[in-house]
């Protein structure tokens, strides 16, 4: 009597088991269900590529820093003005012709084409 009472006992339990398994199963396998999970593993992947774009961009900013500092673009630069530019006075030619010395006042700079360049 026992035994066929355990067996019996045993068979109801694997049966409620194995229903709502089932249940479960169908459940998981609607369409709303289906597109529900969807949603969630579209928004995951839409998290998973933010990431790593960030990690891209955070990348790409230290190799930029990297490079800067190996070409010396991130040193600190005083606004200093330019030195002062010397003009070179024409002495030769008014010492040659002292009657153009009124001339000379006027051109106290030197016109050499490349010396700006």
């Amino acid at each position: 009597m026992f035994r066929r009472t355990f067996w019996f006992t045993a068979g109801a339990a694997a049966g409620v088991w194995a229903t709502t398994k089932v249940n479960r199963k169908l459940k998981q396998l609607t369409p709303e269900s289906l597109a529900a999970r969807a949603a969630d593993k579209a928004l995951e992947a839409g998290h998973r590529l933010k990431d790593f774009a960030l990690d891209v961009r955070d990348g790409m900013a230290e190799r930029e820093a990297e490079l800067d500092d190996a070409l010396g673009l991130n040193a600190p630069t005083e606004p200093e003005l330019p030195a002062q530019r010397r003009l070179a006075i024409v002495e030769n030619h008014s010492k040659k012709h002292p009657k153009s010395l009124e001339n000379t006042r006027n051109t106290t700079y030197s016109y050499n084409r490349n010396e700006d360049h």
